[in-house]
């Protein structure tokens, strides 16, 4: 039965504007955006709403479906129903300075905590100098130090007396005390004393050395004195410690009594305090000899402060954070340093939050490849849930490259959904080549690219395009401008069936038609601004195009549109560039000559062939084996090759087209120039679909309206593809004139038909095909080659 052109109504499934019932979008309410996505919205409540370790969630599709649209919604209304999230805090660590302890506290406790320990160091700052250098604390520490003057003058003034009845003096000079004897009231030289008698020398040395054991005694009694009014001033100094400190770490720890960690805290500031109080009195200078640890903390008494790394105060729910640039630094938390006497330094207070802290407790949104773009963030992240804690490191450690102080501060319990947005290829890859990948991110959150198209989903969808419209602020669609949106949705669909879900590719759309609309102070959207929109979103991507259509139009490119050749047929290929898409004609070409049944693919010798169009060609040996090597040898010898193709060609939509070159080549039988063909075949025989059906309809529309349409030229699709076509109304309307035809086919016989106007024929009982169908012409020419190679092989053999 002969191949006939498909009817209009099928190139293009046109929505029918009154079938919508509106007359503009302005009629229409608001609808939730997320429609055709029942799978990813059961995977993603499921996984949030299982409290299990490892369930967090991969939420897979292509960019701009609505996926961070639809997340941040449920996780939204999820969020408030887990409660206040937590504050987290970094305090120091008296004992360990290098390893901060962190606080868990509810909402707002962390602030309050970090405000009253400013307060209380504001007070100490004001009190101490005040109570240390008032008359209190100054006549009683004066009292002993006078009550010990007063002895010390005493028992000096005894010796003086007793010296001086015994002709001595005792005199103090900067290196301690010296006794001698005295002549006329002064100090003997050693000359003098060395004049004395003998006896007079030895008498005066046995005073003076009995002088200086009374010294000694007196001066080892001064130093006691002085350590027990040390050791009084001390007791002085701690009874008004307590009574400054004490009191006001008594109120402060009554308001925080409900949390032990922030008790523990508070005993240990206290503790600090009392030892170090000193610091607060001003003009306390440090000098060389000051420890590393006070110069870092020396700043405002920062060893007291509170770093409050989380802040959720007046937060209502948990918390959803996206990371938008997903560093180490930035989803760990980091540890900044500061310059200090030539080196860099850090204390606690210097510790800042990642997304990881400041999610914890609710869910943390990450771009999948921008986390394994950069470096570490991958293992760190699986390193925090394996742990089930953040622990914050520094990349220099990590490599072993560091060599200036750093902390170890307190890892932090983590408990959060880790939600993973990215594609589906990656999330195979994932699960293909990472085994941990598997145990932490256990539901897959698949969207879906389309849905039906049917009568309730058109009406759905007209109000997802209103609500769009309203949210960019567009002007209103009419319903005949929303009919064209919904026809370009099928068309991005790739199915006449079927609706795409792609919100971004929607929303672009609509702004673009809404800026043409502006130009012409339309009021609505209508059809011509949507058509107009997509025509120049096409002219602005086709140059490429337009150079490879020039090059065909001035002969460069050979393509022929009419007519008839033996082994020619006009091919039909998809060009992606980004994100456009156009359909490419090309010229593939077949010989066929006696041999040993080897079918050579030119593209494949030169290794410009992938694996697909590989298998497309072996795929056409194992047919003609199977329809005409019956009872004969294939004894053929045959090549086919797209002509000037310089670049890498891959799949199988060309394999029909290539064997009916083909059979062509072997049956010396024209084909018809004026049309091309696109589509798969198999071992069978049978015709079988392929992808971008209406960007090569259109491809070969384009070369031959051009050169001007004669009225038979067309291309043939496989059968199955009919369901695909939305073709752009230039076709359809060169469809209805009759000037161009779109023909289906279902098998190779049906598409030998029409290509070559000959009967393919049906195979009779003794092996042949019907007389002078191109089957039997392809048999008896086989045969003649079966021939030719039998006499030729046992020529050879009968060869002495």
């Amino acid at each position: 039965m002969p191949v006939a052109a498909l009817n209009v109504e099928a190139l293009l499934r046109a929505t029918d504007p009154a079938a919508l019932g509106f007359h503009s979008t302005d009629e229409l309410n608001d609808v939730d955006c997320a429609i055709g996505q029942d799978r990813a919205i059961a995977a993603i409540e499921f996984g949030v709403g299982i409290q299990r370790e490892g369930y967090n969630l991969y939420v897979a599709g292509p960019s701009g479906i609505g996926k961070r649209t639809l997340i941040d919604h449920l996780l939204a209304r999820h969020a408030g129903e887990r409660g206040e999230p937590s504050d987290w805090c970094y305090v120091n660590d008296f004992d360990n300075p290098s390893r901060p302890r962190a606080l868990n506290l509810p909402a707002g406790k962390g602030v309050q905590l970090r405000r009253d320990m400013e307060k209380l160091i504001e007070r100490l700052l004001t009190t101490v100098p005040t109570v240390f250098r008032g008359d209190e604390y100054r006549r009683r520490v004066t009292d002993i130090q006078e009550e010990y003057q007063d002895q010390e003058a005493k028992l000096f003034s005894e010796l003086n007396d007793d010296a001086r009845a015994r002709g001595m003096v005792v005199i103090r000079t900067p290196g301690g005390y010296t006794i001698g004897p005295v002549r006329e009231g002064k100090l003997m030289t050693p000359a003098q004393f060395n004049d004395l008698p003998k006896a007079e020398q030895d008498q005066a040395k046995a005073v003076i050395e009995d002088l200086n054991h009374k010294l000694k005694t007196i001066i080892e009694s001064i130093h006691g004195w002085q350590e027990e009014s040390v050791e009084r001033v001390k007791a002085i100094d701690s009874e008004f410690i307590h009574d400054i400190i004490d009191p006001m770490l008594a109120s402060l720890k009554s308001r925080h009594q409900m949390y032990p960690a922030v008790l523990d805290f508070l005993t240990a500031a206290h503790r600090d305090m009392v030892e170090n109080i000193f610091d607060f009195l001003p003009g306390e200078q440090q000098d060389a000899s000051t420890p590393l640890r006070k110069k870092v903390f020396a700043s405002e008494h920062l060893r007291y402060h509170v770093n409050v790394l989380v802040d959720n105060d007046g937060a209502s729910c948990v918390p959803v954070i996206y990371e938008n640039n997903p560093t180490f630094q930035n989803v760990i938390g980091r540890i900044e340093h500061i310059a200090q006497m030539g080196t860099l330094v850090t204390n606690f207070t210097l510790i800042k939050p990642g997304a990881l802290h400041r999610a914890n407790g609710g869910y943390l949104i990450l771009d999948a490849r921008k986390v394994l773009s950069n470096p570490f963030v991958w293992d760190a992240l699986k390193r925090a849930l394996r742990s089930r804690e953040i622990r914050i490191e520094s990349i220099e450690r990590i490599l072993s490259l560091a060599s200036t102080t750093s902390l170890e501060p307190e890892a932090i319990a983590l408990d959060l959904k880790i939600v993973l947005v990215g594609d589906r290829y990656l999330y195979h890859l994932l699960k293909a080549y990472d085994p941990e990948f598997g145990l932490y991110f256990k539901v897959n959150a698949d969207f879906s690219d389309s849905m039906d198209r049917s009568t309730e989903a058109v009406t759905l969808y007209a109000r997802i395009i209103a609500t769009l419209a309203r949210r960019e602020k567009c002007r209103p669609l009419s319903a005949a401008g929303v009919c064209r949106v919904i026809d370009q949705s099928a068309r991005e669909a790739e199915d006449s069936a079927k609706l795409s879900l792609h919100l971004g590719y929607l929303t672009d759309l609509l702004l673009e038609a809404d800026f043409w609309a502006a130009r012409d102070e339309c009021a609505l959207i209508e059809t011509s601004h949507v058509e107009q929109a997509i025509d120049q979103r096409r002219f602005r991507d086709n140059r490429y195009q337009e150079l490879l259509n020039e090059q065909i139009d001035k002969g460069v490119m050979l393509l022929a549109t009419e007519g008839t050749e033996v082994a020619q047929i006009n091919g039909l290929s998809v060009i992606q560039l980004g994100d456009y898409r156009f359909g490419r004609p090309a010229r593939i070409t077949a010989t066929a000559r006696l041999g040993a049944g080897k079918l050579i693919d030119i593209e494949r010798e030169t290794e410009l062939g992938g694996p697909l169009h590989s298998k497309g060609v072996m795929i056409l040996g194992a047919f003609l084996a199977k329809r005409y090597a019956h009872s004969q040898p294939l004894s053929l010898s045959a090549s086919i090759v797209f002509e000037q193709s310089y670049g890498r060609v891959d799949g199988d939509s060309a394999s029909m087209a290539e064997l009916i070159a083909l059979l062509s080549a072997i049956a010396a039988q024209p084909i018809r120039q004026d049309l091309a063909i696109t589509g798969s075949v198999n071992q069978l025989g049978e015709m079988q679909a392929i992808g971008g059906v209406n960007e090569k309809i259109e491809g070969f529309f384009d070369i031959c309206n051009g050169r001007g349409l004669s009225g038979t030229q067309g291309v043939l699709i496989p059968r199955s593809n009919v369901q695909h076509l939305m073709l752009k109304p230039e076709v359809v309307a060169a469809c209805r004139e009759g000037r161009f035809h779109v023909y289906a086919a279902s098998s190779v016989d049906e598409a030998l038909e029409l290509m070559t106007g000959l009967e393919a024929g049906t195979v009779q009982a003794d092996g042949t095909f019907s007389t002078g169908s191109m089957n039997e012409r392809v048999r008896a020419r086989l045969g003649e080659l079966a021939d030719i190679g039998k006499q030729l092989r046992a020529s050879a053999e009968t060869k002495p």
